[in-house]
Order: C-alpha cells, then sequence, then structure tokens
C-alpha cells in the first residue's frame, strides 16, 4: 500500500512527497480511511508509529475539498512542544495548500501572547493548542470555535495524567456538539475510555501494539550503586559509539546536577527544564534536532514532547516511577522502523519499579556486565511473582544478542519521516 491508494488531493500529495513520506505505517493504514468516512476514531498506537499524520493527513484532505478559512480543526496536545511539533508537521503536509495553522500555548511572555492572539486573527484553518492557553483565549472572548468541524486530542493519555480533564470538557462545552471527534492515546487505561464515552459518538476502535517498545529498540540494563552511575554514564557517552543522545531523569534537579556533571567530563549537553525560559526550550530542541547538539537531559515531560529523528541512544538514568513511562522514553528512538539502543541504569532502590517494567513489557531485559574498572554492581534478588510472564532469558530483547558484549551493536539506520 502506498499513500496514492488514499486518492488525496494533488496539493497535499504533492507535499506528502516533498516531506518523504512513501509507505503508510499500520495506524495510517487503519485510521486515515475512517476518519476520511467522518466517523469518530478513538486510537492506541505507542509513540514513534505516525500517529500524527494519521490524523493530520485526511483532516487536512477534508478541509481542502471544502476550504472556509475560518477555524475547522482544533488539536489538542498537553505540551508547548508537541504543539509546536505538530504545528511544523502541519506546514509542511500543507505546503502546496492554501490551508493555514496556528499553535497556541502557554510559556511566553505578553509579546508571545498577543503574536498567537493576531495568528487567530488571521482565520487560520487548523489551531493547535495545549489546554490551558486555549482557555484563556477562550474566556476573553478573543477566539470562538462556532465553525469547529474536526475535535482531535492527541496524547490524550497525557492530558489526563497532567490534570487537564476539567479543561478539556470546558473547552469541549464551547464547540458545536455536530462534529468529527479523534481521540489519540499511547496508553488506554479506564479514565481515557470514560472520557471517549462521554465525548465521542459510537467511535471506531482502533488498536496498534498497545504498551510494547518498538521492535528495533535494543534494551539494555546496569545494576548500579549511585556512585557509579555518574563514571558509568560518562564512559557510555564517550566511547563514540553513539551520535544523537536523550537522558531521562525522575527529577529536575537531578537533571541539573547531571548537567554540571557531563559538561565538567567535557561533553556537548544541555538541559531542557521547565526552570529555563521557552525560548531556550526552542534553541535546545533545535539545535538537537540540527545535530548541533549530541546530548539532551530531561524529565518525563520530554518524552512525550519530542519527536527528532536519528535518535540513537536513549539512557534511563533512573527507572521511571511508572512503568508506561518507561515506553514514552524508550519510543523516542527506533522511530519509523529503524534501530536504536535503550540503556537503563538499575539500583536496588529502583529494582522493584524495574520487574515492573518487564511484566508489563513480558520480557527480561539484557543485563550488560559493568566495566571492571567500576568495581563490582549490586546483587538483586528477583522476586518470583514479578517475573514476566514468559520469561525467556537473557538476550531476548528485540533487536540484541546474549552476552556480556559492548552495548548498542546494533546496526543503525537513518529515520524516515513520518
Amino acid at each position: 500500500m502506498t499513500f496514492k491508494d488514499f486518492n488525496f488531493n494533488e496539493q497535499l500529495t504533492e507535499g506528502l512527497l516533498s516531506m518523504g513520506y512513501k509507505t503508510p505505517t499500520a495506524i495510517q493504514q487503519m485510521a486515515i480511511p475512517v476518519v476520511m468516512e467522518g466517523k469518530d476514531v478513538i486510537a492506541c498506537a505507542q509513540t514513534g508509529t505516525g500517529k500524527t499524520a494519521s490524523y493530520l493527513l485526511p483532516v487536512l484532505n477534508l478541509i481542502g475539498e471544502h476550504p472556509k478559512h475560518q477555524i475547522s480543526a482544533l488539536i489538542l496536545a498537553p505540551t508547548r512542544e508537541l504543539a509546536q511539533q505538530i504545528d511544523q508537521q502541519v506546514e509542511g503536509l500543507a505546503y502546496f495548500t492554501e490551508i493555514s495553522s496556528q499553535a497556541v500555548y502557554g510559556g511566553g511572555d505578553g509579546i508571545a501572547y498577543e503574536q498567537q492572539r493576531r495568528g487567530i486573527d488571521n482565520k487560520v484553518d487548523i489551531l493547535i493548542a495545549t489546554p490551558g492557553r486555549l482557555l484563556s483565549f477562550l474566556s476573553s472572548g478573543s477566539l470562538k470555535l462556532n465553525h469547529l468541524q474536526y475535535l482531535i486530542l492527541d496524547e490524550a493519555d497525557r492530558m489526563l495524567d497532567m490534570g487537564f480533564h476539567e479543561d478539556i470538557m470546558r473547552i469541549i462545552s464551547h464547540i458545536p456538539t455536530k462534529r468529527q471527534t479523534l481521540l489519540f492515546s499511547a496508553t488506554m487505561p479506564g479514565k481515557i475510555r470514560q472520557l471517549a464515552r462521554t465525548i465521542l459518538k459510537d467511535p471506531e476502535q482502533i488498536n496498534i501494539a498497545i504498551s510494547q517498545p518498538a521492535s528495533g529498540i535494543n534494551q539494555q540494563i546496569y545494576k548500579v550503586h549511585d556512585e557509579q552511575k555518574v563514571k558509568l554514564l560518562t564512559g557510555i557517552l564517550k566511547s563514540g559509539t553513539y551520535n544523537s543522545i536523550i537522558i531521562f531523569s525522575s527529577t529536575k534537579d537531578r537533571v541539573k546536577q547531571l548537567n554540571k556533571d557531563l559538561k565538567a567530563a567535557g561533553l556537548k549537553v544541555d538541559a531542557f527544564h521547565s526552570d529555563i525560559k521557552q525560548n531556550e526550550r526552542e534553541d535546545i530542541l533545535l539545535e538537537f534536532k540540527n545535530k548541533k547538539l549530541p546530548i539532551i537531559i530531561g524529565t518525563d515531560a520530554l518524552s512525550r514532547g519530542i519527536d527528532v529523528e536519528g535518535i540513537d541512544l536513549v539512557i534511563n538514568y533512573d527507572v521511571p516511577p511508572d512503568p508506561e513511562d518507561y515506553i514514552h522514553r524508550i519510543g523516542r528512538t527506533a522511530r519509523a522502523a529503524t534501530n536504536g539502543t535503550a540503556i537503563t541504569f538499575v539500583n536496588q532502590r529502583d529494582y522493584r519499579r524495574f520487574q515492573s517494567i518487564q511484566q508489563l513489557i513480558d520480557r527480561e531485559i539484557e543485563e550488560i556486565a559493568l566495566p571492571a574498572e567500576l568495581g563490582e554492581a549490586p546483587k538483586f534478588k528477583p522476586e518470583a511473582n514479578n517475573r514476566p510472564r514468559n520469561s525467556r532469558g537473557r538476550g531476548n530483547n528485540r533487536g540484541g544478542k546474549g552476552g556480556n558484549r559492548k552495548p548498542g551493536g546494533g546496526p543503525k539506520q537513518q529515520a524516515k519521516g513520518q
């Protein structure tokens, strides 16, 4: 199957070709025809599967058939970074059409607010927004959504985790009841299904690889004492094996400290957290995306808010508190059917969390031996009831072979723009 099979209009097809889209992913093959038919959709797909294009393409095509130059589609996203990335994808795909978009999000100054307001006044076709900033425009009366035809919730589970349920319901009270609603989520807990029952009408359900890492990710762990972590991390980063790296830590303070430690070790690295200004965050992401910055450090907010091709290594400096966050973290690599490596440092305190991750993904993750110069690794006793349901022995992680070898020995491929 190719994108030609969807019979998009000529201008949209031209945009697809210019961005390098060739073969639709599984979620795109399943979702695009349903959206084109005008049905509501609840779709569950892990990160890196091309789900953004799976709703953007049909909506762009539908708007292009009857352009009205008013806000026809609203896309809600949990973070400013994701909103910006969706806006960039709209600009690329709609480049040869007359469809326009505007992203609105918080975190800026009064000038940014005014620029966003002027963008809305220009009668854009698609509005991409974080819930809080959108509500401020709606409450001020400067924004009306009376002509809205399409409502899309992207990363719906993350929005609920961040406490946006009430905001979402308030937003929905401002839009027409006669509309097409699309809900996309990486996970499908009960609260998402409850939200879907409230705001969707007879939706088509689509499920793609729920709660499983992409097959191209070579998952590895090191068992470490806390005092071994920085030296181990520095050694991996200086090995020259990887070119584009994300390091995740669970706290903002630890992100700041790691940034200092790695810079002191002579590494080119930057930290991404809420204490830095919005324009600085945008500059960091742009440098990382353009391969001018090889290493970026962040918290779990970064795992949902960054869409960069060609990341070949993700390091979990500590185990995430929620097993689902592990899926999102390592999903930053091996996107669009490429390969990548994910390494997790596991200490005694985090071992129970790590066992929960193995149980969720139903496999044991390969352990790599610590370099001899770091001393002995801690010895943990696995709890029987937390073992994966289908334990198949060490070395059965996807994309890797067994044994204590040099980390990240899998092949690399260039990520495609899907």
